[in-house]
């Protein structure tokens, strides 16, 4: 059967890599993929060569090069860790949740080949989020780089003891804290560990960042947000074990007087929902909202 007509020609297939029930799934959407005349790649850290069958193996590191949109099979762990590699090529997402409902792997399973059926053939709902681009500074060398899609969380170590930081916008000293840690959020992040230590809930679309403290000393320390074109900049003045964690997937160990640069990264990730996505009723259906309490 021929391709439909979309811009999609080459299609990059991701899954978390646990169950057999979501290789099953992943070879099942990659066959019907392949049916319908559209070039299937398969994340080698997905599959294995007898799992993924016909259909070419593909380092995750290259995806982004040669995928024209790239599915993933699993949850909204697999959508940070796969967004971050692809933000570079501007290379758009689709999520298959293979459980409970994601925030982002907003497709369940049982409708998986009709809804990517209509998004590749051009209908769908597509969303822009931004990522943050974070560089830890030592003495003015950088030590380490990374993106995040959630957020850059600045944490206290296994001494136990909080830490203290000062946090400047815009080269703007702001304030001094003394705390557990600090969560610099984007919209995206604001449902994920922002939101369980006290943070707004912040549309996708909202160009901004927030800044939340995680258990602060003094209680007049609350979470703000601003402008994503600021550049946010935390520096570390005491603190025996703290870290910088992206995403939750990745981590730096800081010194004291580290400096953390943060900023929004020039590419947005792209991600495609199919039609009748509303955001609202995806967090009633996550936060439980308007359920009756017994």
């Amino acid at each position: 059967m021929p391709a439909m007509e979309t811009p999609f020609k080459q299609v990059g297939l991701v899954a978390r890599h646990s169950k057999p029930a979501i290789v099953a799934s992943l070879r099942l959407l990659a066959d019907h993929l392949a049916g319908r005349g559209f070039a299937v790649l398969v994340d080698k850290e997905s599959a294995t060569p007898e799992e993924a069958g016909p259909h070419p193996l593909i380092e995750r590191y290259d995806i982004g090069k040669q995928a024209d949109v790239v599915i993933v099979l699993g949850g909204d762990g697999t959508m940070l860790s796969i967004a971050r590699l692809l933000a570079p090529f501007r290379v758009p997402l689709i999520g298959i949740n293979q459980g409970r409902l994601g925030f982002m792997t907003d497709i369940p399973l049982h409708e998986m080949l009709d809804s990517v059926d209509a998004i590749l053939s051009g209908e769908y709902v597509p969303e822009e989020r931004i990522l943050l681009q974070a560089a830890v500074l030592r003495e003015d060398a950088e030590v380490a780089n990374a993106l995040a899609l959630n957020d850059v969380v600045f944490s206290r170590g296994s001494v136990g003891s909080m830490i203290e930081f000062e946090v400047f916008i815009d080269n703007q000293f702001v304030y001094s804290q003394r705390s557990d840690g600090l969560i610099v959020t984007t919209p995206t992040g604001s449902t994920a560990y922002s939101l369980a230590s006290g943070g707004p809930i912040l549309h996708p679309t909202l160009q901004a960042i927030g800044l939340v403290p995680i258990c602060p000393q003094s209680m007049s320390n609350r979470p703000i947000a601003v402008n994503d074109s600021c550049e946010v900049e935390v520096m570390l003045t005491r603190g025996l074990d703290a870290r910088v964690h992206f995403d939750g997937q990745s981590h730096c160990d800081l010194m004291e007087m580290d400096r953390v640069h943060i900023r929004r990264y020039r590419n947005p990730l792209r991600i495609l929902h199919p039609v009748g996505y509303n955001y609202y009723d995806m967090l009633r259906h996550k936060l439980h909202w308007g359920e009756r309490l017994l």
